[in-house]
């Protein structure tokens, strides 16, 4: 299957990575529907895709409805006969330390962020089992291929996602449809500055984050796609995903002293640090 008169839907697709698969999507001849509750930035989104001689439309989604989210994908397969590509992209972030979380904030970040992938694959599963063709694409996360202190909400979600993913990579095979995740590490994307602080000083968290050089969302996208092309389980920048599997299968005791070096740093930024963060173990 090539990219050409093919159609997506890509949630989260007003801005950041979202935006990027978009446009790379775009250059491809991809029809790309632009899914996001922002309705003007995902209206410019569209408009700018079609500028550069693209095609693509808005549709206003929120994941966390899943009947808003199983009708957008029927509406699509109406009005084009197919889906090739769901990319269940949406999401967003949650900083602070678990201690500091409320219920609110849990049920917050698994609606959005695990949910709304749940509700866009499974619907985007059925319809493509139907039709016997098709790729799944969910956004996760480095921090869902291992640890992530101060940032475990975050990570859960991601996790379940990553998990979610490669067991069904394996499952959909026999029906013709191919899964993949995306883990990219920093980015620079708006979900770094929207996302949720709690108990820290969200001014120190970005600092931390600039200092990281992240990549450009077009770069990530350049490389999710060619990821997809060659139908990889998990696309993660690969210098980055050797270096998670080195340090979690034959350096242990380096990884352990990284973690804790990222609690220390991002304790800086906290509001509330406890007074010691030393371990013996």
């Amino acid at each position: 299957m090539t990219f050409s008169q093919t159609v997506a839907i890509v949630t989260g697709g007003a801005s950041g990575i979202g935006k990027a698969l978009g446009q790379e999507l775009a250059q491809k001849r991809v029809f790309v529907v632009i899914a996001d509750l922002d309705a003007e930035a995902g209206e410019r989104a569209a408009s700018d895709i079609v500028a550069d001689g693209g095609l693509a439309r808005f549709a206003r989604l929120d994941v966390t409805d899943r009947a808003q989210v199983e009708g957008l994908i029927a509406e699509t397969f109406k009005e084009f006969g197919r889906l090739d590509y769901m990319f269940n992209n949406a999401g967003i972030g949650m900083y602070g330390e678990l201690y500091a979380m409320s219920n609110a904030h849990w049920e917050r970040i698994v609606n959005v962020n695990l949910w709304g992938v749940i509700h866009g694959t499974q619907a985007a599963y059925r319809l493509m089992k139907a039709q016997g063709f098709g790729h799944i694409a969910n956004t996760a996360s480095a921090t869902g291929l291992g640890p992530s202190p101060t940032a475990a909400a975050y990570a859960t979600t991601k996790h379940a996602i990553v998990g979610l993913t490669t067991s069904l990579h394996y499952e959909a095979e026999a029906y013709g449809i191919k899964v993949s995740a995306f883990c990219p590490a920093f980015v620079d994307t708006p979900i770094h500055a929207t996302g949720e602080a709690i108990g820290v000083d969200r001014a120190k968290v970005m600092e931390q984050i600039r200092k990281q050089k992240p990549m450009s969302p077009a770069r990530f996208a350049r490389i999710a796609i060619a990821g997809l092309e060659r139908n990889e389980p998990i696309i993660c920048p690969m210098p980055l995903r050797r270096t998670m599997d080195v340090f979690f299968a034959l350096f242990p005791s380096v990884h352990r002293k990284l973690m804790r070096l990222v609690c220390r740093v991002a304790r800086q930024a906290s509001l509330d640090a406890p007074q010691t963060t030393s371990v013996k173990q």
